[in-house]
């Protein structure tokens, strides 16, 4: 594994990543959906704030702290990451595995995805409503105040009486599994997931 191959993997999940997003963004409504496989799959676009840890800390112009800190976050995160990659490379590329560098190129795209999202949709997208499709060349948000958009619904059945502390697990209506996410928060949590699971053991060293 290089760097060019890895830039070039980072490159096209970022591509795929926006390309749906895009989509999603133009053609769909807000909270409208698509099913895909009756029962358990569906396209359910939402937006997500994306204040860290759920905070709101907007000030009376509209700027949000709470949006603004995780999208730091996100870019510190992608700057370390960098950092470990181009260090594996020149220092460890013989005894880095493929499949580490393979995971580290998802967090990095997935957490690119989710920094454009946030950086930019707000300055060249109209905003989304449940009456109206967004479009190409409106403004509804500054720089970093954007919304993430959501698209992957998967309400695999009805799990009443959960216990409070799994209620996380379930969406308003009892699903499970209740979360909407977007493919970017599929290449982290995929990638994060393998690491820990197949990789501890490079990482342990």
């Amino acid at each position: 594994m290089n760097l060019k191959k890895i830039s070039l993997l980072v490159l096209l999940l970022l591509i795929a990543d926006q390309a749906l997003k895009i989509w999603v963004k133009t053609h769909m409504h807000l909270d409208e959906a698509i099913i895909v496989f009756p029962d358990w799959f569906q396209l359910r676009f939402i937006e997500n704030n994306g204040a860290a840890f759920g905070m709101h800390i907007a000030t009376p112009g509209g700027f949000d702290w709470g949006k603004l800190l995780l999208g730091l976050f996100r870019i510190a995160m992608v700057g370390g990451l960098g950092w470990l990659i181009l260090h594996l490379l020149r220092h460890k590329r013989r005894e880095t595995p493929t499949g580490v560098f393979v995971g580290l190129a998802l967090i990095v795209a997935g957490a690119l995805g989710n920094i454009l999202d946030s950086a930019f949709y707000g300055l060249i997208f109209s905003e989304s409503t449940p009456a109206t499709v967004a479009h190409f060349g409106g403004q509804y948000a500054g720089f970093m105040m954007g919304k993430v958009v959501d698209m992957f619904y998967f309400p695999l059945f009805q799990w009443n009486g959960v216990p409070g502390f799994l209620r996380f697990l379930v969406d308003s209506n009892n699903y499970f599994f209740g979360a909407i996410f977007n493919l970017a928060d599929a290449y982290i949590s995929v990638a994060v997931v393998y690491l820990l699971l197949f990789q501890y053991k490079f990482f342990s060293k």
